[in-house]
C-alpha cells in the first residue's frame, strides 16, 4: 500500500490589495495540483491531508471551485483524499455547514471527524459515504483514524484518543505541532505528551507546523511525521525545505520518503543603515545592499521579500515611509510582495549628548507590556501577551484570518 501524506496547504491565502494578489493566490494552487498530479503518476491508494486545507473557514467561492477542479483527477481515479481540519479550516459558528463538510458531503475529500461523549470522550465512528461524516474508516485492513484542531490542550486528550481505539494495524491524522520542533506555534502539545500515540498507532499523520519533522519513541523508533507545508506560507519559511511524504506500508512498516516541491523564492534581508545622516544617503544605502543580495539570485520567478531595516541614524524613520521604499525598490528588482520592517532608532543631539530614541516598534512593544501589566490578572504573561497582541494585530493587518478565528485565537491564551 501507498499513499502521500501532505498537510498545510493553505489554499486562498494572498495578499489583498498587493499588486501581486493574484499570482500569489495560484502559487498554492499549483502547489496542490503538483501533489494529486505525484499521486497519480505514482498510482497511490489513498492522499492524506493533516488539515489547513484552506487559508481561512470563510472563503470565496472561486477558491472552492478551484479546489474542486484540482481534487477532481483524485476523484476519478477512485483515488480517496482523506482529510482533517485543521485551525485555519474551522468554521467557529457551527450551525453553518463548513466549506469542509461540503467537499466531503460531494465526495472529494472524507473528512474525518470524530464525536464526543458526554464525559468528554472520543468516539470514531465508521465514516458514512452518503453523509460524508464519520471518524474512522479502513482500506485494506489499514484502519485510518481522523482527529482534527483540537487546540492548547491537545496533550491532555491523548490517553482519550487512545481509549477510543480498540483495533489494531492503525494509522491517525491528527493536525497537532510538537513544541520541541514547532515553537511558535499555538496549539501544540509536548513531546513527552505524543508518545503514547506510538502504541496505538502505526503512523500518525501530523500538520500544523511548516517545518518538516519526524518525532521518534524514547527507544528511537519513528512513529509521526509532519510534512510541513509545500508552500512557503509565511515569513521565516524562507529556509525550511519544503514537500510532502511519500510512504509505502510493506509488512506492518511504514517506509517513508520525502519528495520535495517547488515553492516561490522568499528572501528576508537585514539592511543595515547606522549612521545615515538623512533619507536620501539612507535609501541610497539601502538600494546598495538589496542590489549586493539579490545579485546572485537565478530564480525567474519574482520572489516575496521582506526588509528589516536596522541601525541608528539622523533622521525621523517616518522619513523612510514603506510607499517610497517600494517605489525606490522597482529601479533595483521587481518583488512579488514587499514587506518592510522598520526598526531604525533617531540619533538626537542636545546639549551636546547624543542620545538615542527608541524604534517605533520598541515604542509599541513598552506601551502594550505596560497596558498588560496593569491588569493584575496578566501579571506575570506581559511578555507572552504582548507578543500574542503583537502577532494579532500583524494578522489583522495582512487580512489573513476572520473574525471568528481571532476570537478563537484569543480564547484559548487568555
Amino acid at each position: 500500500m501507498r499513499f502521500i501524506h501532505t498537510a498545510d496547504i493553505h489554499l486562498g491565502k494572498t495578499y489583498r490589495n498587493s499588486q501581486g494578489e493574484g499570482e500569489r493566490y495560484q502559487d498554492f494552487f499549483r502547489s496542490l495540483a503538483a501533489i494529486v498530479a505525484d499521486g497519480l503518476r505514482e498510482a497511490v491508494d489513498f492522499v492524506l491531508i493533516g488539515g489547513d486545507l484552506f487559508h481561512t473557514g470563510q472563503i470565496l467561492p472561486k477558491t472552492f471551485a478551484k479546489t474542486i477542479e484540482i481534487l477532481q483527477p483524485l476523484k476519478e481515479a477512485g483515488i480517496p483524499c482523506l482529510a482533517v481540519e485543521g485551525n485555519h479550516d474551522w468554521i467557529h459558528r457551527r450551525h453553518n455547514i463548513s466549506w469542509m463538510e461540503a467537499l466531503s458531503e460531494m465526495g472529494y475529500i472524507r473528512l474525518l471527524r470524530p464525536t464526543r461523549t458526554e464525559e468528554g470522550g472520543y468516539v470514531f465512528e465508521p465514516f458514512n459515504e452518503e453523509t460524508g461524516r464519520g471518524g474512522h474508516l479502513e482500506l485494506d485492513g489499514l484502519h485510518i483514524y481522523g482527529l482534527g484542531y483540537i487546540g492548547a490542550q491537545a496533550g491532555s486528550h491523548v490517553e482519550r484518543i487512545c481509549q477510543a481505539v480498540t483495533s489494531s494495524n492503525n494509522l491517525l491524522i491528527f493536525h497537532v505541532g510538537i513544541w520541541r520542533y514547532s515553537p511558535v506555534e499555538i496549539g501544540n502539545m509536548k513531546l513527552e505528551e505524543a508518545h503514547p500515540l506510538a502504541e496505538k498507532f502505526g503512523y500518525v499523520a501530523l500538520g500544523h507546523g511548516h517545518k518538516p519533522y519526524v518525532i521518534e519513541t524514547p527507544a528511537g523508533r519513528p512513529y509521526a511525521y509532519n510534512p510541513g507545508a509545500p508552500e512557503r506560507v509565511n515569513f521565516g519559511e524562507g529556509k525550511y525545505d519544503k514537500g510532502y511524504y511519500l510512504v509505502t506500508l510493506s509488512q506492518g512498516d511504514f517506509v517513508v520518503q520525502f519528495r520535495p516541491t517547488d515553492p516561490r523564492p522568499m528572501l528576508v534581508e537585514v539592511i543595515d543603515l547606522d549612521g545615515a545622516g538623512d533619507a536620501e544617503s539612507a535609501l541610497a544605502r539601502c538600494l546598495e545592499q538589496i542590489r549586493v543580495k539579490m545579485a546572485g539570485q537565478q530564480e525567474q520567478r519574482r520572489p516575496l521579500l521582506e526588509l528589516k531595516l536596522t541601525g541608528r541614524v539622523g533622521f525621523h524613520p517616518f522619513e523612510l515611509g514603506r510607499e517610497r521604499l517600494r517605489l525606490a525598490l522597482a529601479e533595483v528588482v521587481s518583488p512579488l510582495h514587499v514587506e518592510i520592517k522598520n526598526h531604525l532608532s533617531m540619533v538626537a543631539h542636545t546639549n551636546g549628548r547624543e542620545r538615542v530614541k527608541k524604534s517605533l516598534s520598541e515604542m509599541e512593544r513598552d506601551v502594550l507590556h505596560e497596558l498588560i501589566g496593569a491588569h493584575s490578572l496578566y501579571q506575570g504573561r506581559e511578555e507572552e501577551l504582548t507578543r500574542l497582541a503583537i502577532s494579532i494585530r500583524d494578522l489583522v493587518i495582512k487580512g489573513d484570518v476572520e473574525d471568528d478565528e481571532l476570537l478563537a485565537l484569543l480564547g484559548e491564551e487568555l
